[in-house]
């Protein structure tokens, strides 16, 4: 790749190799702007490499070979489609994620075959379940573990029938069974979610205090670092992985139809997920799985760094030391 690398970098202005040397030494830890390449003749460069995709191989994914394994991420304003000059594309690494596709699952875990049964974290007092009313039905936020019931609610501000805030989400933090500070509105188009940033804003999970002040939460907590890039896109929601650990995510549109539970999606670091789509949602009402319980089907799950469900020790989102609860607004 260096004759390749060395041949694009001459046809970079001084500006734009100074910001790709910042995004190549911070890792992409801020938003940095678009570093700006001409599109050229790709029968030219040496093994014919878009720009994109070779400085992507170069500083990031040595593995990488096509174009369509990457996706524009949503604050690149010189995408294929975005800049307004067809001459000149966005070659940054750091404004591209991989795509996520879903991994041949292990043999489900031993304990998984014994049925659902209450996950063998200790159970602390005091615990609460965030609760809201699907208009005025009997959904709740988390969706019922283990079959365990929960009795409508009057109408309150996290109905869906009053929400007029003009936020297309909410975000609730979890340690275990326990909800950890207020719920975080957002309403710009993406939200960073993270423990630690050196530039940026968003959800900084640092800032609330510790439900429980056990190993395995501070361990999780420690391994959250950037966190994650939530994106309200045409269509439907992304996730980044922006840390340096995999994230979990389900919601009801990942899972297969007639799916007996829902579908719990691994995303390395790096990667990202359309993690729920709109369209497939449309029109859809409560619903129910076996062994879980009704289920919210406008919410997203996401733990950090600690996977649950068949093929994992852990059989319950409740299982894992951090998570987070995304409460989705209809478009």
């Amino acid at each position: 790749l260096k004759p390749a690398a060395h041949a694009l970098f001459k046809k970079l202005k001084d500006e734009e190799l100074e910001l790709l040397v910042q995004v190549v030494e911070s890792r992409g830890a801020w938003e940095s702007g678009c570093v700006l390449a001409p599109r050229g003749d790709p029968r030219g460069v040496k093994q014919g490499l878009p720009p994109q995709v070779l400085l992507c191989r170069l500083f990031r994914w040595p593995d990488l070979h096509q174009s369509h394994e990457l996706k524009h991420l949503c604050y690149c304003t010189g995408g294929q489609r975005a800049c307004g000059d067809v001459a000149v594309l966005c070659c940054n690494p750091h404004h591209f994620s991989r795509l996520a596709v879903p991994e041949t699952p292990p043999p489900p875990y031993l304990k998984a075959s014994c049925g659902p049964s209450w996950p063998d974290e200790p159970q602390y007092p005091s615990t609460q379940l965030l609760e809201f009313s699907y208009n005025g039905g009997d959904w709740c936020g988390v969706c019922a573990e283990a079959s365990l019931l929960c009795s409508p609610l009057p109408d309150t501000s996290l109905s869906r029938s009053t929400v007029k805030d003009g936020c297309w989400c909410k975000l609730a933090y979890w340690e275990y069974r326990t909800r950890v500070g207020r719920l975080y509105a957002v309403h710009e188009s993406s939200v960073n979610v993270f423990y630690e940033l050196p530039w940026g804003s968003g959800f900084c999970l640092a800032q609330l205090p510790a439900a429980y002040c056990s190993c395995a939460v501070r361990r999780a907590r420690g391994k959250i670092g950037r966190g994650l890039l939530l994106s309200q896109e045409l269509g439907g929601v992304w996730a980044y992985n922006r840390s340096e650990h995999p994230i979990f995510v389900s919601s009801p549109t990942l899972s297969p139809p007639g799916a007996c539970r829902l579908t719990v999606l691994k995303v390395l670091p790096g990667y990202s997920a359309k993690v729920f789509d709109y369209e497939w949602a449309a029109g859809r009402g409560g619903w129910q799985l076996p062994g879980e319980g009704p289920c919210d089907p406008h919410s997203i799950r996401i733990s950090f760094a600690k996977g649950w469900g068949p093929c994992y020790s852990r059989q319950f989102i409740t299982s894992c030391p951090c998570w987070l609860e995304v409460l989705l607004n209809q478009p």
